[in-house]
């Protein structure tokens, strides 16, 4: 039925398309014509009122609706013959309609086309329609520079409904009609169509298209206005900045607030440097260092020695992770921040109104204040939880005596590294996952990496198993999982829980503001990181939507600039390249989308591989295993996201990042000089398979041509 329709409405339009060219009815639609007919338009209409009215409003309403040109002249008909109001009327309504009407011509035929074609390109500008296309069509419909023809057909494309396009386009529109009417009320006077577009009338228009965006600052001005004024507002602020949270996000926050001569105040209730340093990317990699040296002496025989023996303690090993910490401390230490112009307090933070923050008991009063508090880790409501004592990524830095058999909860990144660095130093480990692979979020053969070589390890995984109850039997913790439908038990002495983090967005004052949560419980900010109170913003874990110490350190700085440009500019927060590594055996890091991600999306995309396993510095490396995976646009070296799995992916993968940040291909990488050997030489040569997948057969019959023609001929 659909496609009847469509193959009637091609042959109307090309009928009355192929009608008005080949009968060139365009002659009537020229200002010569309208004025010497002018006299008998105002007689026909003065004996025929209804007609005439009829008949105008039909002929600019199918005039419109096929985008034929004339419409401006026929609004200045309008005017001549109508006068101002009625004209005005006329017009308004036959433009909005006949817009209407293209509008649905487009969008039946050519927007399921379009879409299914271009729609992963589209997606973002789909949702912005969605969710500002009656502003965006309200400001382009004031702007006559824009044809209003080629609106009416892009937006047909979009996911716009109808009647919000007709509501949008009669009131935008209005204005417009109303000068070009006003100018068809004296029609005669006009020698030319440049006439009516004066460079005065053209500013005019300017005027009305710039009114939305700045109507747009002004209403949000005032919303933010009403928000603060139930607050009392100091006369004059201790500080431009009050920071709370001395983690990442607050670190880098302080800092820049500082180094732009702010008056940067400071409070962490624990200690500088927060999860990074003290809990998590710090202790966790050093643990991993070590844990990787009994991986390399246990293959003593690869790298040429018969045999190799290590005798540690692993009270040293825990030790060591702490002697890191203290040595990496400094960087993050009050000294030093209070060197580079912050104020900082030891205390917890209430925030009491967006002006007023108390520690110690003393109030500071502040013109903005920037959130980055973190977050901590969640506890599932497993059936007997309570009675079992666990560890989390916070406490296992406490422990000096090795579990013997330890079980770890959580196949995401922090549960899986630490599963393999236990493994690695002697612990008997299980892993319990939910989800039937490792780090769910990476794609399958990746996962799959990880989990050969957790094996390898002797880690017992269990994937698609869902944690019960923990109980206990002959003084022993066990813990009971189902699996396709069977019951599971694991006996373990350690357990640790690392199933992802929860933000800590409670108790320093947020619900008493009604400063807004997402539905993951971080707080809600808008893409210049800024609350739904204007001067409160947040940043780091307790923001989401990543919980990465880079990512924490990225939305910092648009923290810091946006806070001291508000309200005057702001900087709109980009993740398009975040990159992000696992640092298992392989590493695995990834930046962009991968082949699940893209699948989801309905994004196309060709994809390269390159195994690590053909590596030359891998293989002298004994670390001849993983693979590069480069996803493209379809027939083009842009890249849209990268997967790699094998050591050092996360320094290696770094190249990729910069290309997808600068806007260069597989090609600019293909013709950089990489240094031999190095694990980077991988980029090189993924970028060489895809330039081999990317050459046509065509090109290469040519190639042959030319170089047998210089062989016989030259």
């Amino acid at each position: 039925m659909k496609s009847l329709k469509k193959i009637i409405i091609i042959f109307v339009v090309a009928g009355v398309l192929g009608a008005f060219f080949y009968l060139d009815l365009g002659q009537y639609l020229s200002l010569e014509y309208i004025k010497e007919q002018q006299a008998s338009f105002l007689e026909f209409y003065k004996e025929n009122t209804l007609l005439a009215i009829g008949a105008f409003t039909a002929i600019y309403i199918v005039s419109t609706a096929l985008s034929l040109p004339g419409a401006v002249l026929l609004t200045l008909l309008g005017g001549a013959l109508f006068g101002l109001l009625v004209g005005t009327i006329l017009v308004s309504f036959a433009s909005s309609i006949g817009a209407t009407l293209a509008f649905l011509v487009s969008r039946l035929l050519l927007r399921d086309w379009v879409q299914s074609k271009f729609g992963s390109y589209l997606k973002s500008f789909n949702e912005g329609v969605e969710r500002d296309g009656g502003f965006y069509l309200f400001t382009l419909r004031l702007i006559p520079a824009v044809p209003f023809f080629v609106i009416n057909l892009v937006m047909g494309l979009t996911p716009m409904k109808a009647i919000t396009f007709y509501g949008v386009s009669q009131l935008g529109m209005l204005a417009g009609t109303v000068v070009f009417v006003n100018a068809g009320t004296q029609l005669a006077q006009l020698d030319s169509l440049s006439g009516i577009l004066s460079p005065e009338i053209i500013f005019s228009f300017v005027l009305l298209g710039i009114f939305p965006f700045l109507a747009r600052k002004l209403v949000g001005f005032y919303k933010g206005r009403r928000v603060m004024s139930k607050f009392e507002k100091p006369k004059s602020f201790d500080y431009n900045m009050v920071v709370i949270g001395g983690g990442s996000a607050g670190l880098v926050t302080s800092y820049i607030g500082a180094a732009t001569k702010g008056k940067v105040a400071l409070i962490e209730k624990h200690k500088m440097g927060g999860d990074c340093l003290n809990t998590g990317c710090v202790p966790s990699k050093a643990l991993i260092r070590s844990a990787k040296f009994m991986a390399d002496v246990k293959k003593c025989q690869k790298l040429g020695f018969k045999s190799a023996h290590v005798d540690f303690d692993f009270a040293d090993v825990m030790e060591r992770v702490q002697r890191v910490i203290r040595t990496i401390e400094p960087h993050d230490s009050i000294e030093r921040y209070t060197s580079l112009g912050v104020e900082c307090h030891t205390g917890e933070a209430k925030i009491i109104s967006p002006y007023e923050v108390s520690v110690n008991g003393k109030v500071l009063t502040t013109r903005n204040i920037v959130i980055g508090t973190g977050a901590r880790p969640s506890i599932p409501p497993i059936d007997g939880i309570k009675n079992v004592e666990y560890l989390t990524s916070d406490t296992i830095w406490d422990i000096r005596e090795q579990p013997k058999k330890l079980l770890v909860l959580g196949g995401g990144p922090i549960g899986s590294e630490l599963t393999q660095a236990f493994a690695r130093l002697g612990s008997n480990v299980t892993q319990v996952q939910r989800n039937k692979r490792l780090i769910p979020k990476e794609d399958p053969e990746v996962s799959q990496m990880v989990l050969e070589s957790f094996q390898n390890d002797g880690i017992n995984v269990l994937v698609g198993h869902t944690p019960k109850r923990f109980f206990k039997r002959d003084g022993k913790d066990f813990l009971e999982c189902e699996s396709n439908g069977n019951s599971v038990e694991i006996e373990f002495d350690a357990l640790l829980i690392a199933l992802g983090r929860k933000a800590n967005t409670t108790g320093f004052g947020l619900e008493e503001l009604g400063v807004e949560l997402t539905p993951q419980k971080t707080i809600k900010v808008d893409e210049y990181m800024k609350t739904n109170i204007p001067n409160i913003y947040a940043c780091g874990d307790v923001a989401g939507p990543y919980q990465f110490t880079h990512t924490a350190a990225h939305q910092a700085w648009y923290c810091a600039v946006n806070s001291m440009l508000n309200p005057f500019y702001g900087f709109k927060v980009d993740y398009s390249t975040v990159p992000w590594s696992t640092f298992t055996d392989p590493e695995v890091a990834r930046s962009g989308l991968n082949e699940i991600e893209a699948k989801e999306q309905g994004i196309p995309y060709d994809v390269t591989t390159y195994g690590i396993d053909d590596l030359d510095r891998a293989i002298a490396d004994e670390a001849a295993h993983g693979i590069v995976k480069v996803l493209t646009v379809p027939g083009k070296d842009k890249i849209i996201g990268v997967t790699i799995a094998g050591l050092h992916a996360g320094d290696i993968i770094s190249e990729y990042v910069a290309a997808m940040k600068n806007g260069f291909g597989m090609n600019k990488i293909l013709g950089t000089i990489h240094i031999y050997p190095t694990l980077a030489e991988a980029n090189k040569y993924a970028a060489g398979n895809w330039k081999k997948n990317n050459v046509t057969e065509k090109a290469l019959a040519w190639g042959e041509r030319i170089n047998r023609w210089r062989r016989d001929y030259v």
